[in-house]
């Protein structure tokens, strides 16, 4: 008879066990749709299996700071803010030069295979160059002088940022010392090596109107980067549906196939609609997690009143 109790409760032990080990499992949405106080959606992700797979070894979330980051090949730079309606991200980058500070810096660059590219709007300085040996400034065929490759237009930029921001015009550089960048003379690759380029730092903006041209102590500092969802850069219907519902779109880690991760940790080839069903869970926060745990209990009170 002690030997039957003994297995009962054994029994009734290990089921316990493997209630708060399936709850544990189940209990929360896998995919994040903040990260910090930036919004997350499609097709950008908070971790492995989470928004479009081409943007997942690009971007994520730091769960211990709570800030979504970009890396590339010249470093890691944090993700400020997000626009999805025009699809542009916008990033910073702490080695750059501002008004505020000045500082040398490697550059910035993209990855070749990077689903993304620097948006029209974004401006580069280079700082600090070499007459003498920088590339940007080309040698005359007659060895009289070089010629500057820089945007001719816009010069006015480095005017404003050597006369006009303290930080920069405190290390007195001469203003022929600059050049500015518009991001398709960076080449095909999307690199600015300041090394290669003999500069010693960049300064880089977005969004200056003519009205704060002047003014570089408000300018945009930071990087504007533009994406697509595919080739024909059309928003994938199945992602809107999955959104619509509360869930977030993910996709399977061994097929690369379409996955919607709903409320719960649950994932279908769809959409969460099911959860709000009345033949199904009314609600997403009643989930299945939310039965295991008073279910859990009964066992364990079962467990502990045994004779």
């Amino acid at each position: 008879m002690s030997m039957n109790r003994s297995s009962s409760s054994s029994s009734l032990f290990f089921f316990l066990l493997f209630f708060f080990f399936l709850s544990s499992h189940v209990s929360s949405q896998a995919c994040l749709k903040t990260c910090g106080q930036t919004p997350i959606k499609y097709p950008l992700g908070t971790g492995s299996g989470c928004g479009d797979p081409r943007f997942t070894r690009y971007i994520k979330c730091d769960p211990d700071q709570q800030t979504l980051t970009l890396t590339t090949h010249t470093g890691c730079y944090p993700i400020t803010s997000v626009d999805y309606t025009k699809q542009i991200i916008y990033v910073t980058d702490s080695s750059m030069s501002t008004c505020a500070c000045t500082r040398p810096s490697q550059g910035f660059g993209l990855d070749w295979d990077a689903p993304f590219s620097f948006h029209d709007d974004t401006v580069f300085t280079l700082l600090d160059c070499s007459v003498d040996e920088s590339p940007v400034f080309k040698p005359l065929s007659n060895n009289t002088g070089r010629v500057s490759l820089c945007d001719r237009q816009s010069s006015s930029i480095c005017n404003f940022l050597y006369s006009n921001c303290r930080a920069i015009s405190l290390i007195n550089l001469q203003e022929s010392t600059c050049c500015v960048y518009v991001p398709l003379d960076l080449g095909p690759s999307f690199e600015m090596d300041l090394q290669k380029l003999r500069c010693s730092s960049y300064s880089g903006f977005y969004n200056l109107g003519p009205a704060q041209e002047s003014h570089p102590e408000n300018w945009n500092y930071g990087i504007a980067l533009k994406y697509k969802f595919n080739v024909f850069d059309e928003y994938p219907a199945v992602c809107g549906g999955c959104e619509r519902s509360n869930g977030a779109c993910g996709y399977n880690t061994q097929t690369s196939s379409f996955v919607c991760n709903c409320p719960g940790g649950i994932n279908t080839t769809s959409d969460c609609f099911f959860l709000y069903n009345s033949g199904s869970i009314v609600l997403p926060w009643f989930s299945r997690a939310w039965m295991m745990y008073p279910l859990s209990w009964v066992v364990f009170w079962t467990v502990m009143n045994l004779p």
